[in-house]
C-alpha cells in the first residue's frame, strides 16, 4: 500500500496561526519563521488537502468553509500533541501511568476522596482519572481499571465487588415546607427529577412499594447524578439518589430524605480489569488499596429514619 502523504506539525501550527491572526507576517512572528516560510507550508498544506483553506477579500485573509472546518480539527490534533508532550515531560522514566475510568458523580463523591494518600504509598504510579458514563467492557488498552455499577459483573474482567447500592428519595427541606408528604401521590405532586441513565429509576421504586403512578415518568432529565443532586439542592424536586453519594449533605441538613423506604440490592459497585492483566503490579496496587478501604468499612454509612434528617 502506497504511504499517504501527511501535513507535518509545523505546516499545522502554521495554519492555526494564520487562521487565528488572519495575517501570516503575525503568524510567522510567533513561530519564529519567516513570512514567506509560514505562507509556503500553508501552500504545500492546501496542495496535500487538494483544497483552498484561505480567500482574499479586499486583500485581507478569510477562512474558507473547508479551512473553517479543518481549522476545528488542526486545533484538537495540536491540543493533544501538546498535552501527550507535557505528559512525558512530568514524569520520570520510572512512573507508570494508570489510567482508570469511572462514573463522574461516584468518581468525585466516593472514589477520590478514598485515594487520599495513595500516591504517596506508591510515589511512582501516576493516577489519571476519568469521569466516564457507560461501559467500556471488555476493558480497552487504553483503560487499566474501571468502576461500574450493575447488576452482575462483566465476561473477559476480573471483578471485585465493593458495595451494594441503597437508593432514597431526597429533596431540599424548603421543599417540604408543609411536612413530610403523606401519600406517594403527595410525592409525586413535588416533581420527580429524572436521570437519564435510568429512566425506569422511579417506576421501579413505586414498584417496589406495591403502587403504580401514571407520572414516574415525568418531570425534568439530567445526564449524571452530580446533576441530580444539585437540582434537589435547589429545590427543583425530589431525587432518587444513591444513599452513599449524598452522605455529606443529608449531615449537613442541605437535603432531607422524602419518604421512608429504602430501595436497596438492585445493584452493586465493582472494580474490574481485564482478566489478563491481573498480575500487573500497577492494577493490584489500587485493586489492594481499594479493598483495604472496603475492608475497614465493608457497608457504607446507613441511613436513619427519615424524620431525623428534618430536625
Amino acid at each position: 500500500m502506497p504511504k499517504r502523504p501527511l501535513p507535518s506539525i509545523t505546516a499545522l501550527q502554521s495554519f492555526e496561526a494564520v487562521a487565528r491572526y488572519l495575517s501570516a507576517t503575525r503568524a510567522a512572528q510567533e513561530l519564529f519563521l519567516t513570512q514567506s516560510a509560514v505562507s509556503k507550508q500553508v501552500a504545500q498544506l492546501e496542495e496535500t488537502l487538494q483544497n483552498p483553506l484561505f480567500t482574499r477579500i479586499r486583500k485581507r485573509l478569510k477562512l474558507t468553509p473547508a479551512g473553517e472546518m479543518y481549522l476545528i480539527e488542526v486545533r484538537k490534533i495540536l491540543n493533544q500533541v501538546e498535552m501527550s508532550s507535557r505528559y512525558i515531560q512530568s514524569y520520570g522514566g520510572d512512573t507508570e501511568v494508570l489510567t482508570v475510568i469511572a462514573p463522574p458523580t461516584f468518581a468525585a463523591k466516593w472514589l477520590i476522596p478514598r485515594l487520599v494518600g495513595f500516591g504517596r504509598k506508591h510515589p511512582n504510579i501516576h493516577l489519571d482519572i476519568r469521569g466516564e458514563l457507560g461501559s467500556s467492557a471488555p476493558l480497552n488498552n487504553s483503560v487499566d481499571v474501571e468502576f461500574f455499577s450493575d447488576s452482575g459483573t462483566r465476561p473477559g474482567a476480573a471483578c471485585l465487588r465493593l458495595f451494594d447500592e441503597e437508593v432514597i428519595a431526597v429533596c431540599s427541606p424548603e421543599l417540604l415546607t408543609a411536612g413530610l408528604p403523606t401519600s406517594l401521590q403527595q410525592l409525586v405532586d413535588l416533581r420527580l427529577l429524572q436521570l437519564n441513565s435510568r429512566p425506569q429509576a422511579w417506576h421501579d421504586w413505586f414498584e417496589a412499594q406495591d403502587w403504580n403512578s401514571k407520572g414516574s415518568y415525568h418531570g425534568p432529565r439530567f445526564e449524571t447524578f452530580h446533576m441530580l443532586i444539585s437540582a434537589a439542592l435547589c429545590g427543583c424536586g425530589v431525587a432518587l439518589v444513591p444513599s452513599f453519594l449524598i452522605l455529606e449533605e443529608l449531615e449537613q441538613g442541605k437535603l432531607v430524605t422524602a419518604w421512608p423506604y429504602t430501595q436497596g440490592a438492585e445493584r452493586s459497585y465493582y472494580l474490574s480489569y481485564a482478566e489478563h492483566t491481573a498480575g500487573v503490579p500497577k492494577i493490584q496496587a489500587l485493586a489492594q488499596w481499594v479493598e483495604a478501604h472496603i475492608s475497614a468499612n465493608r457497608q457504607p454509612q446507613r441511613l436513619d429514619h427519615p424524620a431525623q434528617h428534618l430536625n
